[in-house]
């Protein structure tokens, strides 16, 4: 009898050979298109998401699964807007905060009684109930360095950077309250893990001054707190210069780009941290049959035996791929 996909996983993240390399695709919107609803109305209704989930687990055999719905979830539960299309994830509407002063006043929103995160928390705890124990679920929050990208606007992000440190550090520290007990939240509902995705980690987004000043102490901050282990996805950015601040940040495994050496990659984090990646998600679309198995071969051969690897997408949205979605 096959390991169990929670089994599978943790052998990996223990840098051992489970019975195969363990792997996820991260459609986690592509089962509104075959249940018949637009993308809103599909993430409105949390059966929705866990029916979505089991089907997509039933069609691809993913080893992990994700109720997380979209980044931009994260401005509607801070009382903003999100913007919906038809053939990809929502955007961040207007920013939340329009003037750096307004930073001095903001909150963090409470878990508790939240609409948006309530619903992706009812999606967790109904998917656990299907699954039980067999399958892992992670959760997912975006950093609080990232997070102000969607809560500002970039522009006005990197201004607050360099001309005010004091309303910057206090952004962090709202931002780092709010993140923690959002990850809390989805463990004690039954995630197994947090994803903590931080673009902004990447020395692609932001400076290493950056990352050592100020993303490298949050992450520090923030998984101390939260009560599980922590992978980061830097959403398709870069990694490679940054694996030995990932490892001291305390992090379990960190994302791949397809843009860098997948075999450098490895060899750096090896004994360290388990590296997930690194199909290219926005060429999938594309691929043959013969190119998926050559592309996969490639990711298994370079990444050798054992050490901790799992396979997966790079990040995006599989755009061409809705119409061999069934």
């Amino acid at each position: 009898m096959g390991m169990t996909s929670s089994q599978r996983l943790q052998i990996a993240l223990s840098h051992r050979d489970p019975d195969r390399v363990p792997y996820v695709l991260s459609a986690n919107m592509h089962p509104s298109r075959q249940m018949g609803l637009t993308i809103k109305a599909y993430f409105s209704r949390p059966q929705n998401v866990v029916e979505g989930q089991l089907k997509l687990h039933r069609m691809f055999g993913n080893d992990i699964l994700c109720c997380y719905p979209f980044a931009a979830l994260e401005i509607l539960a801070w009382g903003g807007e999100a913007l919906y299309c038809d053939n990809g994830p929502p955007n961040a509407g207007v920013p939340i905060i329009r003037r750096a002063e307004e930073i001095s006043l903001l909150e963090p929103p409470e878990v508790a009684g939240n609409q948006p995160l309530q619903g992706v928390l009812q999606s967790t705890g109904g998917l656990k109930a299907a699954v039980g124990n067999d399958i892992p679920i992670a959760g997912v929050i975006i950093s609080p360095t990232s997070l102000p990208i969607m809560q500002m606007g970039f522009g006005p992000y990197l201004d607050l950077i360099h001309e005010r440190p004091d309303l910057l550090e206090r952004l962090f520290l709202i931002n780092t309250q709010y993140c923690v007990a959002w990850a809390n939240a989805q463990l004690k509902v039954g995630a197994a893990s947090i994803l903590y995705s931080d673009p902004a980690f990447s020395p692609a987004i932001m400076s290493r001054d950056f990352i050592l000043r100020y993303g490298l102490p949050t992450a520090v901050n923030v998984i101390s707190r939260i009560n599980g282990a922590v992978m980061i996805h830097m959403a398709s950015g870069k990694g490679v210069s940054v694996v030995n601040e990932i490892f001291r940040a305390g992090f379990v495994g960190m994302s791949a780009s397809a843009e860098e050496d997948l075999g450098a990659l490895k060899s750096l984090c090896r004994g360290k941290l388990t590296l997930v990646g690194d199909l290219k998600t926005l060429a999938m679309g594309s691929w043959s049959s013969e190119d998926i198995e050559s592309k996969v071969k490639r990711a298994i051969a370079l990444t050798g035996p054992g050490d901790g690897f799992v396979l997966s997408d790079n990040h995006g949205v599989f755009i061409s791929f809705k119409n061999r979605f069934p």
